[in-house]
């Protein structure tokens, strides 16, 4: 996988951090280095780790799919991509009340933007891919959007906040496809 690939698929999987961070920056009064650092720190962890766990899951099984696993990955690059766009038009977004970089707020909000993330260490190892360097991309990536996007909440208000996710669901689109054709040539 070349690092195009890898950073497009960073970026489309940190839309939700980034969608996120940006309504934390709304929420929290006057967001100071320790908010900016809680949610990147945590967001950036769990893009990081997801992957890993999912490759894990996908080795186990490489042998079994071997010979449709690009279909796999692109179905689940699909998936997450369509469900980040139908998720950008739903009206019924939950909003966090107090401070959304403490304590249970943080790890359920930091789980429900990586969760996608293991579907992408499925794929990757399902197509037997290393994981290591992209998981840190990911969650190197995820970091950076997460303080981009507290500072934009914080300053631009919430303008961004679904066509942003909807642009990430088209780029995991897109790199499913890619993935796609390359194993079909």
């Amino acid at each position: 996988m070349d690092f195009i690939a890898i950073l497009g698929i960073a970026v489309g999987l940190a839309m939700d951090a980034f969608s996120v961070s940006i309504a934390a920056g709304m929420i929290i009064d006057k967001p100071a280095f320790r908010h900016y650092f809680r949610l990147a720190f945590h967001f950036g962890l769990f893009q990081f780790m997801m992957p890993i766990l999912g490759y894990f899951a996908g080795i186990f099984v490489e042998k079994l799919i071997q010979s449709y696993d690009h279909w796999i990955a692109m179905a689940l690059l699909g998936y997450i991509g369509i469900k980040m766009i139908r998720e950008s038009f739903s009206k019924d977004k939950s909003e966090v009340v107090r401070d959304p970089s403490r304590g249970w707020s943080l790890i359920v909000l930091s789980v429900a933007t990586s969760i996608d993330a293991l579907a992408v260490g499925l794929s990757i190892g399902v197509l037997g891919k290393p994981i290591l360097f992209p998981s840190a991309v990911i969650g190197i990536v995820c970091a950076m959007f997460s303080i981009f996007g507290i500072a934009i909440g914080k300053r631009a208000g919430s303008l961004l906040g679904k066509r942003v996710e909807r642009a990430g669901g088209l780029i995991l689109i897109a790199i499913g496809i890619k993935i796609l054709l390359e194993h079909m040539a």
